[in-house]
């Protein structure tokens, strides 16, 4: 195996989507990247708001608040995902160059039928995987079809881009060494039909251009860094070391999402309860961050 990178100071970010007050899992997350960062290192806040019908001026300003009360601080000015749609667009045209990307034009329901159809489908982390059907498209078929302004996402064909790069690895500061396996993903979306980038390519892009090299996450997306891995082998970008942390969880053993309107910062505050209080219940009890 490789060596563990090895860094004078931390950079970490915490980067929340402005489509809801933080509840108390952000807290957790917030905090945990803050304290990972170290008083040497350095924090950064982004605003992930590529989803622009669902993300909110009210909601963005409502983060600044709630962080500042729990008493963090962060460098500006703040990036946001929103004003770099053209880094995003070049790097997707620099895959498309490579011929590693391909123009998906199913619907979710054409999607799901194709699947219930098939006698057996591959599953990934998060249930059934793409069936590849736009990648056995013909370059004439779809050629025309985009042409005719067909609206449709781009795709990485995991297959080639997997077989281009050779093995990969990437490591986790509480699991150790992991062996990249991108293909858990299948032909994930770049870009979407109503957003000109995803998840997956804007998060890798933007730890990349903000010099990250400590990404803290939730546990929820550790699958997702076989597919980031993947992403930084095509494009020769940097490579982090991860942390993904647990989760909270409510009373019933779920996940905390924005519905826990309960549980929000907000309300927290709005019920009398101490910013030292509320990062107590954020398991950061009695400590400077």
């Amino acid at each position: 195996m490789s060596q563990t990178p090895e860094t004078a100071f931390e950079t970490t970010r915490f980067a929340p989507s402005p489509s809801g007050r933080l509840h108390l899992g952000h807290a957790h997350s917030a905090l945990f990247a803050a304290r990972a960062a170290g008083p040497q290192g350095t924090f950064l806040l982004r605003i992930e708001d590529i989803d622009l019908a669902r993300c909110a001026p009210k909601y963005e300003a409502g983060i600044f608040e709630d962080l500042a009360w729990l008493g963090l601080s962060w460098p500006q000015p703040v990036l946001r995902q929103s004003e770099r749609f053209a880094a995003y667009g070049d790097a997707l045209r620099r895959l498309e160059e490579m011929e590693l990307v391909y123009p998906c034009f199913c619907t979710r329901k054409e999607i799901a039928a194709e699947i219930a159809r098939a006698d057996s489908a591959p599953h990934g982390p998060d249930g059934p995987l793409y069936p590849g059907t736009c990648r056995r498209l013909s370059e004439a078929e779809r050629g025309a079809r985009l042409a005719a302004g067909e609206a449709h996402a781009w795709r990485l064909d995991m297959a080639v881009a997997r077989a281009r790069v050779g093995p990969l690895e990437w490591h986790d500061r509480g699991k150790g060494w992991q062996r990249a396996r991108p293909e858990l993903l299948g032909d994930a979306v770049l870009a979407r039909k109503d957003v000109p980038t995803s998840y997956h390519l804007a998060v890798t892009l933007d730890d990349a251009a903000q010099g990250i090299n400590l990404v803290t996450r939730g546990a929820d997306l550790f699958h997702a860094t076989h597919l980031h891995r993947l992403l930084q082998a095509l494009l020769e970008l940097p490579v982090p070391e991860w942390h993904h942390h647990d989760l909270l969880t409510d009373a019933r053993g779920q996940r905390l999402a924005k519905r826990h309107d309960a549980l929000a910062i907000a309300r927290l505050r709005a019920d009398g309860r101490s910013p030292s209080e509320v990062r107590a219940l954020a398991g950061f009890p009695d400590r400077p961050v």
